[in-house]
């Protein structure tokens, strides 16, 4: 068990040995460098400001903190734009659905809200721990673990997926033994069915993000997201009004979407010049402490899945309302 524990926190150990070679720095691309740059720019204006006794402790104080609100926003302004990209393709997926009907539209909020929550929820809380152990492996100059900690988290979210596809595959009686309607729970289950797919896409697109936030790379996938929301969009609009595959296929849609996006990022970190001490290519090393990974894992989740669950309830609550249909639909806009 401890043996496993150490294993867990490598990067910091092993970088603490004497007898180790000095770390080698990542290569960076022109465009990843002026950020590095830019980066390291702020910081030492950032120390200088701050060590300027001669200004005015109140003007250090507002220049110092404008100076890190720009570089908070260079950082995390992408990444806040990745999840509302990511959000805005549910969002779109239920009003293509809205458009078949109040039925469609209940069971894709149903189906959405109610069930796929559970599954983003888990994954991302869970791929959360990614950000924790390749922050502090990158810190340590370990950067050979960053890719490790990528594929044994993909490891574990993909077996914690296997469960859930039951979640999904069952839907219906679920739903029904929690007392919503037979019409509403078909039709949800129906929808669920094609996001089967999406599932284990969460389980490689969650871990590759933390991976590559924690490189302070946020560009690339912020303009990946912004490409597949167009592809997305044109995409759903072919299944549902063309093509006529409705709930079922606006649902493949977004399990489609959501693939586009964790094939072009793992084609990124596999050509780019950015990820090539990071990424060292599939280790078995990914393979050993999964129980305590996954233990770890589990334990970065819960806030976020509380959170979330909140949600969840107060969804499946309104489908137990009177007219379960007019409910959940002005849900699915809210």
């Amino acid at each position: 068990m401890d043996s496993q524990q150490e294993q867990l926190h490598q990067p910091l150990q092993n970088s603490m040995h004497g007898h180790r070679q000095p770390p080698q720095t990542p290569e960076l691309s022109s465009s990843e460098s002026s950020d590095a740059g830019s980066v390291y720019d702020v910081d030492s204006k950032l120390e200088k400001v701050l060590l300027d006794n001669e200004l005015p402790y109140f003007k250090r104080l507002r220049l110092a903190s404008w100076i890190e609100l720009r570089l908070l926003f260079h950082l995390a302004g992408p990444a806040v734009f990745v999840y509302l990209i990511n959000n805005f393709m549910s969002l779109s997926t239920r009003i293509y659905c809205g458009h078949l009907g109040n039925l469609e539209l209940a069971a894709a909020s149903l189906g959405n809200n109610g069930i796929q929550l559970l599954a983003y929820g888990l994954m991302l809380g869970m791929g959360s721990a990614v950000e924790t152990l390749c922050g502090q492996a990158y810190g340590a100059h370990r950067y050979s673990m960053l890719g490790v900690y990528l594929q044994r988290s993909t490891i574990v979210l993909t077996l914690t997926g296997i469960p859930l596809v039951l979640v999904y595959v069952f839907s219906k009686p679920i739903m029904i033994l929690l007392g919503e309607s037979t019409a509403v729970a078909s039709g949800t289950a129906v929808f669920v069915y094609g996001l089967i797919p999406q599932i284990f896409a969460y389980a490689f697109n969650f871990p590759i993000q933390k991976f590559l936030q924690s490189q302070s790379i946020v560009n690339p996938s912020a303009y990946i997201s912004a490409t597949t929301l167009v592809v997305h969009l044109v995409l759903s609009w072919l299944a549902v009004y063309k093509l006529g595959l409705g709930l079922i296929g606006a649902s493949m849609v977004l399990s489609l979407s959501w693939w586009i996006i964790v094939v072009a990022q793992i084609v990124y970190i596999l050509r780019s010049e950015n990820c090539k001490l990071t990424w060292d290519g599939l280790s078995l090393q990914a393979f050993y402490g999964l129980w305590d990974f996954f233990k770890f894992s589990v334990g970065s989740a819960v806030m976020l899945c509380l959170e979330i669950w909140y949600l969840q309830i107060l969804v499946l609550v309104a489908g137990l309302l009177e007219n379960p249909e007019v409910t959940l639909d002005s849900l699915s806009v809210w």
